[in-house]
């Protein structure tokens, strides 16, 4: 069973996986990058795809583990200089949360971080940046570097349009779009008559959800948008036809018998592990899209208690963290996930109980 607390508002990065072909794909991400990847970059800002992809060499990994330091790791605003100075003039922020991910590596350790507008607080000047030695199966994260800055540090946050802001800095300016999904919504017959749709998740993944919840079972649920593609190659797992696993993100989903439509219910435990991109949408709650205390009404009754201490966005008043929407499980092995049809496929199985298969936390009353 999660934890019904996840970590602090920016203190909470996610990790890339460590596998060799994925590594290099993902590997310089936010460096002082090349001609071809700052390209890259500002195509994707632009919403344009290229029409091949990036060619990553283990060269370009090697030699850049050799790279002389040039700043001191351990000085904050030496790396948010480095950080800030090496993006584009306009960058393109996908995740929901509004996390902007990056990798860097120093000394021939690989680090991991976020430069973040909040929603709870962007509007007020604030910029969150954090920096971590990365996960690896044999590893821990190291420590956390962490600043909260705004103007008094020579950061400035203006609000420049609808989910866009520009930031300034050392001499330099950032535009960042934020990812607008307001026009996201699932259709009538995707939803259930006692469920209710809360908003559009766009995980770091690159996966997308519509999170719902029913307001009878007190359940949360994600379920897989695929209006334009998953992103994602999904198989038939040998433990039954309606459970898809992700080739890529590991993300096993079941194929709803009764609505077309594939609900979340695992993800890979190595992946939640290490912290990387495919460790759950969790930490992907669709921030710039809630509705009044529509969240928090729901987190309410699933689990009453967090009544009086939780704000709008679910975050705990006590500032230790924000409530964690994971209904899904973790599994090392398809066969884990056995349970899950065996439960959905009961013959005589009342048809407003059937949602409840697919969701490990929930029902507060």
């Amino acid at each position: 069973m999660l934890s019904c607390v996840r970590r602090a508002l920016s203190l909470r990065p996610v990790f890339v996986s460590v596998s060799g072909s994925l590594t290099l794909l993902i590997l310089m991400l936010m460096l002082m990058a090349s001609n071809a990847v700052q390209a890259a970059d500002h195509s994707s800002t632009s919403g344009g795809k290229t029409s091949r992809p990036e060619l990553r060499t283990n060269q370009h990994f090697i030699e850049e583990l050799g790279r002389k330091p040039e700043f001191d790791v351990n000085s904050r605003m030496d790396v948010f200089r480095y950080i800030f100075s090496s993006l584009p003039n306009t960058v393109r922020v996908y995740p929901t949360e509004n996390y902007y991910y990056f990798k860097f590596y120093h000394q021939g350790i690989r680090y991991a971080g976020n430069v973040r507008l909040a929603a709870v607080d962007r509007d007020e000047g604030i910029l969150h940046f954090a920096y971590f030695a990365d996960a690896n199966a044999s590893s821990s994260e190291g420590s956390m570097h962490y600043l909260k800055l705004n103007a008094r540090e020579g950061v400035r946050v203006e609000k420049t349009g609808p989910l866009e802001y520009s930031v300034s800095y050392d001499g330099r300016r950032v535009t960042f779009h934020l990812n607008d999904l307001s026009d996201i919504a699932p259709p009538k017959d995707l939803l259930r008559a006692k469920e209710i749709y809360l908003g559009p998740v766009f995980d770091e993944s690159g996966l997308q959800f519509y999170l719902l919840f029913n307001t009878e079972l007190k359940i949360f649920h994600y379920i897989l948008i695929e209006t334009s593609g998953t992103g994602d190659q999904l198989i038939a797992s040998e433990v039954a036809d309606r459970i898809l696993i992700g080739k890529r993100s590991g993300f096993a989903f079941y194929q709803d018998h009764h609505i077309d439509r594939k609900v979340l219910i695992a993800v890979h435990a190595a992946n939640v592990v290490v912290n990387n991109y495919f460790d759950g949408p969790f930490d992907q709650l669709p921030d710039n899209f809630i509705k009044g205390d529509s969240l928090k009404d729901a987190i309410v009754a699933s689990d009453p208690k967090m009544a009086s201490k939780i704000d709008r966005f679910g975050y705990l008043a006590s500032g230790e963290g924000r409530y964690l929407i994971g209904p899904y499980m973790q599994y090392s092995d398809p066969g884990d996930l056995a349970g899950i049809d065996a439960c959905a496929s009961e013959p005589g199985k009342p048809r407003n109980h059937y949602p409840s298969c697919f969701a490990i936390q929930g029902g507060g009353d």
